[in-house]
C-alpha cells in the first residue's frame, strides 16, 4: 500500500514547536555521522530567562525556549535551545535527549547540555556522550531513509533541576536548488513559560513570509530576521467542527518559491529524466509485450499499472538524493522495489512507450489539504505522488503503490481537495470538485432465514461489500489467507451470543465493482422479543439511526464559521424470511425515514412480499460543509428526529392489508448489490 510520506518532506517536532523542513540530499561524509560540539551560531539571540513563579505546578516550567530557522547559501539551519525547571517526576523523561538527522546534511552541532541545581551549573558533556544509532527501525514500514539518531541520557537528573540544551541541525537539499520553504508552529497548548520562535536569513536570502493574525500581532521585525515572543501563551482551542482551513493558528510560513507553478516547473524535469527508458533496456521489451497483448489504450495502461503494482514491491527510499528525487525507471525495475516516486517514474516511462499521455501529480494522503490554496508554495505540504493519464479523451488516476487490483480509475482512491500536476510549463494548484458518493463505501447485507420457526436457529448469510482504501486494506490482509485460515479466524472472532455457528466463509476482491467482498454463512440464535399473546418482535440489525448531535460552539469561538461533515455513504440491507407458519397479514414494521438534516440524507424503507420482510437503510453525506445558519436551523429539528430501531412485529390475530403506497424494496438476493446503482437512497437523491 501507499506510504503516508513517500514524497520526501518531513515534519520535525522540536520541543513544542512543529517545523516543516525538507530532509537533505547528497553524499554523506564519515564525519557527518557524528555529533559535533560547537558554539551557538551568531544568528541566534536567545531570549532572556523568565523567572519561575512561586508555587509553579504541573510537569515543568519553561524558563526559555528558542526555535530559530536560518536561511543561508548552504540551505537551512534549525536551532533549538531551552532551559526548563523540572517540577514533576514525569518530566525527568526530558533527560533522554535524542537528535535525528540525515548525515548528508552535515552533522548536528550541540552547543550545551547543562543541569542547573542550587546555584551550581553541571556540564553534562564533560562526563557523558551521545550514542549513535542508525535508525532503520522503520524497515517494518518499508522505509529506508538513512537517518541517524544520537541518544544521550542525562545522569542524576532530579526533580527541581533546570535542564538547559542548545543544538543546531541542518537541511541542505540539492534537489530544491536552494529554494527553501518551511513552517513554524507554536502549538495550541504549550507548557507555561517563555517561547521564542524566530526566522532569520543571510543577505540576499530573504524568503516570502506569511503568518496567521495571532502571530502577526507578536511579530518583531529586525535586520534580516523576524522574531515572535510569547510569555505564558494562552491555550488556543480550534473552532469546533470547523473545516481544516480554519484550524490554522499560530503559524508562520516561509518560502522561496514564487508560486505553485514554480514548484511544478521545478520538479517536472526530475520525473521526465527519471521516466526516460534507455535504448536496450528490458523495459522496452516489457512495453512491447504489453502492446502486443492488448489493443485498447485503457487495457494497455491497466496492464502497465498492474506490472508496477505487482512486480515492484514498495519500499520508501530516502537515502542520498532519494528524498525528493525519483529513482530512474530502469533502476527501479532492476532492483524490483521503489517508493511512490520511483514507481511513478517507472509507470510514466511505460506509458510513454505505449503512446499514452500522462503526468505526475503530487497529493496529500493525510486528508488535511483543505486550505492549501491559502498556503505559501511548499513541497512539504505534499506526501505522495501518482500518475494522471489521458486515455481516449478521459482522465484516469493510476497509483503504482496500491495493490494490483486497483485499476485506472476516474477518481483517485483518496478524495483529494487540492493536487499539483508537475509539468514543464508549470501548473497551478488544482482544486478537485467534490460531489456526494454515487456508490456506498460499505454495504452490509443480512439474509435471516427464519422459516423453520421462532424457536429454531435461523440460517444467516451476511455479505459485506467494502470500497475505497478500507476495501484495498482488506485485500492486502485477506488475499494471503487460505480458506481454512479465514474460516478459523472468523469462527474465533464472531461465534458467541448471536452467531452460533460459522459454516462457510468466502472472500474475494471484485475489480469491476472496486470492492472487497466477504460472505459469511452460519446460524443465529435470533433474539425475538416474546410479546404478550404469542406476538413477537425483532429489531433488525443496522435498522436505526443515532440522532445527530447539535452543531454548536463555545461562545468565545466564531459562531459564523461553517461546520464540517466527513464524507460517508453507508448502506444496510436486511431480509427476513418469515416463519412458514405465519401469514403476511400478521406482520407489520416500523415507518420509513427520508430525512435531510445537517447535510446528511437519512433513509429507511420496508417492504413485505414473497414471504419476506425487506429493509434498506442508507446514510449519505450530501454536503461536506454546512453553513452556520443552516446548522442553527437544524439544531431545532433534532427533537423530531426519528431514531427508532428497525422493528418488525408479528401479531397472530393481526390482519393487515398491503399499503398501496408501499415502496418496492429489493431483498438481499433480488439484485446485484455490488452494482453502481443500488437503491440505498431514494431515487431523487441521485
Amino acid at each position: 500500500m501507499m506510504s503516508g510520506n513517500c514524497w520526501g518532506a518531513e515534519l520535525r517536532i522540536a520541543g513544542w514547536i512543529l517545523l516543516a523542513l525538507a530532509l537533505a540530499h547528497g553524499p554523506a561524509k564519515a564525519e557527518d555521522s557524528q555529533v559535533k560540539l560547537g558554539p551557538t551560531p551568531d544568528w541566534v539571540v536567545p531570549s532572556e530567562l523568565m523567572p519561575v513563579p512561586e508555587g509553579a505546578s504541573g510537569l515543568l516550567f519553561v524558563r526559555r525556549q528558542d526555535i530559530v530557522a536560518h536561511l543561508d547559501d548552504q540551505g537551512q539551519a534549525q536551532y533549538l535551545g531551552y532551559r526548563m525547571r523540572l517540577l514533576h517526576s514525569n518530566a525527568l523523561q526530558l533527560g533522554n535527549i535524542s537528535i535525528a538527522w540525515n548525515p548528508a546534511s552535515g552533522p548536528p552541532v550541540v552547543h550545551m547540555i547543562n543541569v542547573h541545581r542550587n546555584g551550581e551549573t553541571i556540564d553534562v558533556l564533560k562526563n557523558a556522550s551521545f550514542e549513535i544509532l542508525r535508525r532503520e527501525d522503520q524497515l517494518e514500514a518499508a522505509m529506508l531513509d538513512g537517518v541517524l539518531t544520537a541518544v544521550l541520557r542525562v545522569p542524576d537528573l532530579r526533580v527541581g533541576d533546570e535542564l538547559e540544551v542548545g543544538l543546531t541541525t541542518r537541511s541542505n537539499d540539492a534537489t530544491l536548488a536552494k529554494n527553501e520553504s518551511g513552517i513554524l508552529f507554536l502549538l495550541p497548548s504549550p507548557q507555561p513559560g517563555r517561547f521564542h520562535v524566530g526566522l532569520s536569513w543571510d543577505e540576499g536570502q530573504k524568503p516570502n513570509v506569511r503568518m496567521t493574525p495571532d502571530m502577526a500581532v507578536a511579530a518583531r521585525t529586525g535586520d534580516r530576521r523576524i522574531d515572535f515572543l510569547f510569555d505564558n501563551p494562552v491555550t488556543l482551542t480550534p473552532p469546533k467542527d470547523a473545516p481544516a482551513r480554519y484550524q490554522w493558528q499560530r503559524v508562520v510560513e516561509f518560502s522561496d518559491f514564487a508560486d505553485w507553478a514554480t514548484v511544478s516547473r521545478h520538479f517536472a524535469p526530475l520525473f521526465a529524466k527519471a521516466a526516460h527508458i534507455a535504448e536496450g533496456s528490458s523495459l522496452k521489451d516489457e512495453a512491447r509485450r504489453i502492446a502486443a497483448a492488448h489493443v485498447r489504450p485503457f487495457d494497455r495502461a491497466a496492464a502497465a499499472l498492474k506490472m508496477v503494482q505487482q512486480d515492484v514491491r514498495y519500499i520508501y527510499v530516502g537515502l542520498g538524493s532519494g528524498n525528493l528525487t525519483p529513482a530512474t525507471a530502469d533502476e527501479t525495475w532492476q532492483r524490483r522495489y521503489g517508493d511512490c516516486k520511483g514507481k511513478t517514474a517507472l509507470l510514466l516511462g511505460l506509458l510513454a512507450e505505449l503512446g499514452i499521455e500522462a503526468e505526475a501529480v503530487v497529493v496529500n494522503n493525510q486528508g488535511n489539504d483543505d486550505g492549501f490554496d491559502e498556503r505559501l508554495p511548499n513541497p512539504a505540504l505534499f506526501d505522495h505522488v501518482l500518475v494522471r493519464a489521458r486515455i481516449d479523451g478521459t482522465q484516469y488516476w493510476l497509483d503504482g503503490t496500491l495493490p494490483p487490483v486497483a485499476a485506472p480509475s476516474l477518481d483517485p482512491v483518496i478524495d483529494y481537495r487540492w493536487v499539483l500536476p508537475l509539468s514543464a510549463r508549470g501548473s497551478a494548484l488544482e482544486q478537485r470538485a467534490w460531489r456526494p458518493a454515487a456508490r456506498p463505501d460499505e454495504v452490509t447485507l443480512y439474509e435471516i432465514d427464519a422459516r423453520a420457526g421462532f424457536d429454531q436457529p435461523a440460517l444467516v448469510t451476511n455479505m459485506t461489500i467494502t470500497r475505497g482504501i478500507a476495501g484495498l486494506q482488506q485485500q492486502v490482509q485477506m488475499s494471503g489467507l487460505s480458506a481454512d485460515q479465514l474460516l478459523g479466524a472468523l469462527r474465533q472472532e464472531i461465534v458467541g451470543d448471536t452467531w452460533q455457528t460459522v459454516d462457510r466463509a468466502e472472500w474475494h476482491y471484485d475489480q469491476k465493482a472496486g470492492a472487497s467482498i466477504l460472505t459469511i454463512v452460519g446460524t443465529w440464535d435470533v433474539d425475538w422479543e416474546n410479546d404478550s399473546g404469542g406476538a413477537r418482535s425483532l429489531a433488525l440489525p443496522g435498522g436505526g439511526f443515532n440522532p445527530p448531535e447539535k452543531r454548536v460552539r463555545p461562545p468565545e469561538q466564531n459562531q459564523d464559521l461553517p461546520y464540517y461533515n466527513k464524507p460517508e455513504f453507508d448502506c444496510r440491507v436486511t431480509t427476513v424470511r418469515l416463519p412458514a407458519t405465519t401469514k403476511a397479514a400478521n406482520w407489520t414494521f416500523k415507518s420509513g425515514i427520508d430525512n435531510h438534516i445537517f447535510g446528511r440524507n437519512y433513509y429507511r424503507a420496508f417492504d413485505l412480499r414473497d414471504g419476506s420482510i425487506r429493509m434498506i437503510r442508507g446514510l449519505r453525506v450530501d454536503s461536506r460543509e454546512i453553513d452556520a445558519a443552516g446548522a442553527r436551523q437544524d439544531n431545532g429539528r433534532i427533537a423530531a428526529f426519528d431514531n427508532s430501531k428497525g422493528w418488525i412485529f408479528y401479531e397472530p390475530l393481526g390482519d393487515v392489508a398491503p399499503s398501496p403506497a408501499r415502496k418496492l424494496v429489493p431483498s438481499t438476493y433480488d439484485i446485484d448489490w455490488t452494482a453502481d446503482n443500488v437503491p440505498c437512497l431514494p431515487p431523487a437523491a441521485f
